[in-house]
């Protein structure tokens, strides 16, 4: 896994980004790459125009960008979920893994029921399902939690159990579309870290959606800017912060300098 132990957070024009790192990365290397990806709906509205993002195996990448900008349709055509009108997209779906902006429970399953769920849909044993279940739940923070209802669980605790699920696929690419956006400040930082420590322990490669710059850079190893509708990405951020990455990270002058450089850029998105 990279640590992107820079001395200084650099940003690089899209084309010349994406054309040096589809040059230099082996495709066993490339785990989720978007090649010139527009989407236009069949109500003849253009979400995306010619997006290329190219992301190695275990990377983190967060995008942020206007709302409606199409960050969500990115993630819906790399999964399957909408056509893209052109363009190509390189993802191993068998092993994707996603996470709403809603925790999507289903209200009459348990929590372990919730988890089997995917893997149930798979056709995995009963007995495989229940031991890869309670090992997810586990891993989450929900240890005697695997026998209550959603509507027991905190906003907080609904997108843990959210992310076990997904998890018991043992997912190497993850996307997450904006997860933690309607939580609290306190409980949206503490899952930040506890994402952080699934990462690590997983070595997954991940691309987050979200609307907070100091969520996508305390996260990632590189953030990306998009533009208004339709959606194209107009910088790129290397983060010079090396993992593992702790709390006072959120606290540190260079921390807050990188944030400023990206807000920067994400108001010029907006007024362009």
């Amino acid at each position: 896994m990279n640590t992107h132990e820079h001395e200084h957070s650099t940003a690089h024009s899209p084309g010349q980004a994406v054309a040096a790192l589809s040059a230099s990365v082996p495709p066993s290397e490339l785990a989720l790459g978007f090649s010139d990806v527009s989407m236009r709906f069949p109500d003849g509205t253009e979400a995306l125009s010619g997006v290329s993002l190219s992301l190695l195996r275990g990377e983190f990448v967060s995008i942020v960008g206007p709302s409606g900008c199409g960050k969500s349709t990115l993630l819906k055509i790399a999964s399957g979920l909408y056509p893209h009108t052109s363009g190509e997209i390189r993802v191993d779906r068998e092993h994707l893994g996603y996470t709403f902006q809603d925790a999507t429970l289903l209200p009459w399953r348990k929590v372990r029921g919730n988890v089997e769920l995917l893997m149930e849909l798979r056709g995995y044993p009963a007995a495989e399902r229940r031991r890869v279940a309670l090992e997810q739940i586990s891993l989450v923070g929900l240890d005697g939690f695997a026998d209550h209802y959603p509507k027991r669980l905190s906003g907080g605790m609904r997108m843990r159990v959210s992310l076990a699920r997904s998890l018991a696929l043992n997912p190497s690419v993850f996307m997450f579309d904006e997860p933690f956006g309607a939580l609290d400040e306190i409980t949206r930082e503490r899952l930040n870290d506890e994402l952080l420590a699934l990462y690590l322990r997983k070595g997954f490669t991940g691309l987050f959606i979200t609307h907070s710059i100091p969520e996508a850079v305390y996260l990632s190893s590189r953030v990306v800017v998009m533009s208004r509708r339709p959606g194209r990405i107009l910088e790129t951020f290397e983060v010079p912060f090396g993992y593992p990455r702790g709390p006072e990270l959120r606290y540190r002058a260079d921390f807050a300098a990188l944030c400023g450089e990206i807000s920067v850029s994400l108001r010029r998105a907006i007024e362009e």
